[in-house]
């Protein structure tokens, strides 16, 4: 693949912040997160997917989480004192964020949205999220990325039910 500069990747540069890039094939139309992760050979809790939402109040807001777990909507509601929020449409993806469905990066969106990143990032030193093009991806430090987008950190996943509990 041709070397590409995307705009989180200017954004990381000017920032001085370092970053890896790893870059796969989407040819055969594969670029949901799990198949990412695959693709890139990394574990499904170190690479992050980027949700957005829109909150009762009309307001948008981003959920960054493991492309293996499915956002909690209560939770995510209540981390951003909303009575609720539901996903945007896909179709409205790139009008909100500047992005496109499968290269959704928290990095760079058009606007500034409250951003919440799940806690489970804890438990990684360095994470990776799209680039903001299909076909690649950053590796960042957990926390440049966390002081870069001013997002805040709560538990916003689904809890995993326990068989023969």
């Amino acid at each position: 693949m041709a070397n590409v500069k995307t705009n989180a990747m200017r954004i990381l540069d000017k920032a001085g912040i370092p970053y890896k890039i790893y870059t796969y094939e989407q040819k055969d139309g594969l670029v949901d997160g799990i198949s990412v992760a695959g693709k890139i050979g990394q574990p499904f809790e170190k690479v992050y997917k980027t949700l957005v939402t829109q909150g009762a109040s009309r307001e948008y807001y981003v959920f960054i989480v493991p492309v293996n777990e499915e956002l909690n909507l209560k939770a995510a509601a209540k981390s951003v004192n909303e009575k609720n929020v539901e996903m945007i449409k896909s179709t409205d993806i790139t009008k909100v964020t500047g992005y496109i469905r499968g290269g959704c990066s928290p990095v760079g969106m058009k606007k500034e949205y409250k951003t919440v990143l799940d806690s489970s990032c804890n438990r990684v030193d360095r994470l990776i999220v799209s680039a903001g093009k299909i076909g690649y991806q950053i590796e960042i430090a957990t926390a440049d990325l966390i002081r870069l987008i001013r997002c805040e950190v709560e538990s916003i996943v689904m809890d995993k039910q326990v068989d023969g509990a």
